[in-house]
């Protein structure tokens, strides 16, 4: 059996030496190296950004968005989107784990797993797409993928339902992070807070800012914020479009008495939000971007341009304990998990 690099640059096809998550193409032959873990595929949870991309593309057509899917992944090996350069988790089942692992991996074969990392990173095989659920971004497939020795997971826990463990776990980078960057007192908001992660984000605010604190949301609808009024997870709701910033700005600054936000999260999933987020901050305010639609030049040369001195954090999926703060929020709140049961589970 081959042997294989901890982060599987062995997968790498072009260009040469570059991690497989930049990689143009990577190998997806499912004959595993000795460090190397085959999962059968049960369900692929999509990036937001990029199925709403993938859904544009195909204008809403089912076996369109089949095709796009497929395509992907015959060019490059993997599922990562062309255009916004994400691909999402998945579940599954392990089905052999290499013998350079055997001593290391607390996994047997025959557990259930969700990925918890992406997608764009993934050597995937489809052999048929079951079912898309277009609206919550999951695809049922028949067929397999590698985890490399660096990949981290957890294991499906058995007092959650599976597609709601799944639709978590896609998203517990932007809670864990929340809990670390919020402290007591704090006025935060929530772009995109109506969402799977921007829920998951404005609980986790209110917990850590507490009853000194200001947790704002902030959505583009009516409709999707009377969900989050009525799980009582913010202070304040402003209806808004984000991609119009001085409208955000204009509206924060009413309901914080014109203080701003000390912290703003970004949880959208499409472009051109990038000035909303840094206009609703204080000059010296922390911006967290975790929506995979963001633009870092955007962002960086746009607060340079309004002459804003903030701090902004790209969004990274992972942060320790990520995976056990977000299922935990399913089990402390039953109002935020009936919301996600009839919209995800």
């Amino acid at each position: 059996m081959k042997k294989g690099c901890p982060f599987g640059t062995h997968r790498v096809i072009e260009p040469q030496g570059v991690l497989p998550q930049p990689a143009n193409r990577i190998d997806n032959d499912m004959a595993i190296y000795d460090n190397e873990i085959l999962i059968d595929v049960q369900t692929l949870n999509i990036d937001s950004a990029s199925f709403t991309q993938i859904k544009e593309e195909a204008g809403g057509n089912i076996e369109k968005i089949k095709a796009i899917m497929k395509k992907i992944v015959e060019t490059k090996g993997k599922h990562q989107n062309p255009v916004t350069g994400s691909g999402g988790m998945l579940i599954g089942r392990v089905e052999k784990i290499g013998p350079a692992l055997e001593g290391k991996c607390p996994l047997k074969v025959g557990d259930k797993i969700a990925t918890l990392v992406s997608l764009s990173l993934t050597p995937l095989k489809i052999d048929e797409i079951h079912e898309v659920r277009k609206d919550i971004d999951q695809v049922d497939i028949q067929g397999k993928a590698i985890l490399f020795e660096s990949g981290i997971y957890a294991v499906i826990p058995e007092d959650l339902p599976e597609n709601l463990a799944l639709s978590v776990l896609d998203v517990a980078g932007a809670p864990a992070q929340t809990a670390k960057l919020v402290k007591p007192g704090d006025t935060v908001m929530v772009i995109g807070g109506a969402g799977k992660s921007g829920m998951l984000c404005l609980y986790e605010a209110k917990k850590r800012a507490g009853i000194t604190g200001k947790v704002i949301c902030l959505t583009h609808s009516e409709k999707s914020i009377k969900r989050v009024q009525e799980a009582q997870l913010a202070d304040e709701y402003i209806v808004a479009d984000a991609t119009n910033a001085v409208e955000v700005m204009e509206k924060v600054k009413r309901v914080t008495d014109g203080q701003m936000a000390d912290i703003v999260i970004n949880c959208v999933n499409v472009p051109n939000t990038e000035m909303a987020s840094i206009l609703a901050a204080k000059d010296d305010g922390l911006i967290y971007f975790f929506s995979m639609a963001t633009n870092f030049t955007k962002a960086a040369l746009g607060a340079e341009g309004v002459g804003r001195d903030t701090t902004m954090i790209m969004g990274n999926g992972y942060t320790k304990g990520h995976a056990e703060i977000a299922l935990q929020i399913m089990r402390e709140s039953e109002p935020l998990r009936k919301v996600y049961e009839e919209l995800y589970a």
